[in-house]
């Protein structure tokens, strides 16, 4: 907390140093902010021995806690108050306020894009590898064709085929779409068909003891036994997309959070590169932690037998 409070001090004790050919704006109401956030952590402190639960929250974040009002102190030191680091490339925390108070609805409609984008991909990607990774898994004559197809296309990386894709493609956005989801089809595939071929025999020895049919050993026996190795291929498969999304974005489309950082770079508007930047990280972060609680809950009976 005290930390925070020296962040708060700086920001509305000490003048701003003129940089540039702008007034930074919303610089009060920055400090402002880190007063009220200092308020809330104080709330929380006392608190805090009342209910264990914060109280265990607290002590688990404070190191962090204090790193990031270092980091801020630092920031705000070495930009607004002493103009240390160059503009345009670096500018005060104040600037990020800027960005999200004043250019929120075009951050926001290329974020809505890119979600879009990301989410046609991604499920095309996941379905199609599903299916491929469990049919070949399954069938070895299956497999005889696919396995070449998957050495030859998996090791090249998606964004090299941008080109192509641009070509073969009507729009800029179907082409986007195809290499996001062939980022995503490969490691879904390939973990997909080492979960299914790594079944333990003996399941199916007893599912066939008890009269169980082809179909009821792939959707009831071999799939679900797949599925730890499932979830760790739509891991990898979700963290490639996330590449290929921003350097498609980059390349064709007109609205998009790639497209967003190479229009910020074009006009030297770096607070809006990094305000899009800390945006892709937060949004990107939430998906994965929303794919493990899937997963969590999908796999609760076979909890432990995967470690991520």
């Amino acid at each position: 907390m005290s930390v925070w409070a020296v962040v708060a001090a700086v920001a509305l004790g000490l003048p701003d140093r003129p940089s540039g050919f702008a007034e930074p704006l919303y610089a009060r109401e920055t400090g402002i902010g880190f007063v009220v956030w200092t308020a809330l952590l104080a709330a929380l402190a006392l608190a805090a021995p009342f209910i264990p639960a914060v109280r265990a929250r607290l002590l688990k974040a404070s190191p962090w806690l204090v790193a990031i009002g270092v980091f801020f102190v630092l920031w705000e030191l070495l930009t607004a108050k002493f103009g240390v680091l160059p503009v345009p490339f670096f500018a005060p925390p104040s600037s990020l306020v800027e960005v999200y108070a004043d250019d929120w609805v075009r951050l926001s409609d290329s974020l809505f894009n890119s979600m879009r984008l990301l989410a046609i991909g991604f499920a095309l990607g996941a379905i199609t590898g599903f299916v491929t990774g469990a049919l070949i898994g399954w069938s070895q004559s299956l497999g005889y064709w696919v396995h070449p197809v998957l050495r030859f296309l998996g090791p090249i990386p998606s964004t090299a085929l941008l080109p192509m894709a641009f070509f073969f493609f009507p729009t800029s956005f179907s082409a986007a779409v195809f290499l996001i989801a062939l980022a995503t089809w490969f490691p879904v595939t390939v973990l997909t068909w080492s979960g299914v071929a790594s079944v333990d025999k003996a399941y199916y020895d007893v599912a066939r003891t008890l009269g169980a049919d082809e179909r009821f050993l792939v959707l009831k026996v071999a799939v679900p036994a797949a599925l730890p190795h499932v979830f760790v291929g739509l891991f990898m498969g979700l963290s490639s997309s996330f590449s290929v999304l921003v350097v498609a974005e980059m390349m064709g489309v007109k609205s998009g959070l790639g497209w967003y950082l190479q229009w910020a770079q074009g006009w030297a508007a770096y607070s809006n590169m990094y305000g899009a930047l800390i945006v892709m990280a937060i949004v990107f972060s939430g998906l994965i932690t929303l794919l493990f609680a899937v997963r969590d809950r999908l796999l609760a009976w076979q909890k432990g037998v995967v470690k991520w």
